[in-house]
């Protein structure tokens, strides 16, 4: 509309949790004085799963939706089905502004997400009500944290420890082992936070070894169709880390700190399209690896 100079939607704030009151207001600019029928927001949290398969030999699409929010509210005007008979009024030129709020439902719900296969997205739409015209909208999106863990309960509190040994054969000749032991104080961690590896590796073999450290995100969608479904799994490089050379014949514990990158929380049982998770593993730039999930 030519007469809409400016309709912008602005929230106090851009990140929110499950439970808490999203608050805002409706920006809009009028050039002229002309009838507004009703001013109707929606607040909407949605996951979408879409990618291409081969059925026989035919290029498919796949998807699936989950709706997790859907909220709607009149900020000015009337509502649907009330005032029939009541002449439409008139907003008058100038600089508006519309405050509104919805409750955020205090469920378990996901974090906000984007990928190639997936999105988990949450927005507010604005839609400007005109009678015998095309409706002006806008639309805003924002971010949700969560689900909320408490990484400092009890069960992410135990210690964990792994370890392994390769022994390097050349024909008929077996090289001396190299062992690799890796120990974490707890088992959740949050982002920002620095996680602190203890390893220690006893090279006995010929050849000097070196730790590496990589920490994979696995995102795991899913669509049901039929019996069984479909699914797609997706590897994602958070962070690596690489150690000093531990020669040969030597002992060398060490303490890597890693600082944990802004990422999506573990999303595990809460969205059915998409499960996200993450693995730590450890490896002396050889064949063999230690793996922590």
């Amino acid at each position: 509309m030519d007469y809409i100079k400016e309709l912008d939607i602005r929230l106090d704030k851009e990140y929110y949790y499950a439970g808490e009151v999203l608050s805002g207001k409706v920006i809009m600019h009028t050039t002229e004085n002309f009838k507004l029928k009703s001013i109707r927001l929606l607040l909407r949290g949605k996951a979408h799963v879409e990618w291409k398969v081969f059925v026989s030999g035919d290029k498919r699409t796949v998807k699936d939706d989950q709706l997790y929010i859907d909220e709607r509210s009149v900020i000015w005007g009337e509502r649907a089905g009330e005032g029939l008979d009541v002449t439409v009024p008139v907003l008058i030129r100038g600089q508006h502004q519309f405050p509104f709020r919805f409750n955020i439902p205090e469920t378990n719900l996901p974090c906000s997400f984007e990928s190639r296969a997936c999105y988990i997205r949450y927005f507010v739409k604005v839609t400007i009500d005109i009678p015998y015209a095309s409706p002006p909208q806008g639309i805003k999106y924002f971010t949700i944290v969560g689900p909320h863990i408490d990484c400092m309960d009890e069960q992410y509190l135990k210690p964990i420890t792994a370890q392994d040994k390769k022994v390097k054969c050349c024909l008929c000749c077996a090289k001396g082992p190299v062992t690799l032991s890796c120990s974490l104080d707890r088992t959740a961690f949050c982002c920002g936070e620095t996680l602190k590896l203890k390893s220690t590796i006893d090279n006995q073999g010929e050849d000097s070894v070196k730790l590496k450290v990589r920490l994979l995100q696995f995102c795991e969608f899913f669509v049901e169709r039929g019996v069984l479904g479909v699914t797609k799994e997706v590897q994602h490089l958070v962070l690596e880390y690489n150690g000093e050379l531990v020669a040969s014949r030597d002992h060398q514990d060490t303490c890597a700190s890693l600082r944990i990158p802004t990422v999506p929380t573990t999303l595990m049982g809460v969205c059915r399209l998409v499960q996200i998770y993450y693995m730590l593993t450890t490896l002396p730039l050889t064949t063999w690896k230690v793996e922590f999930i």
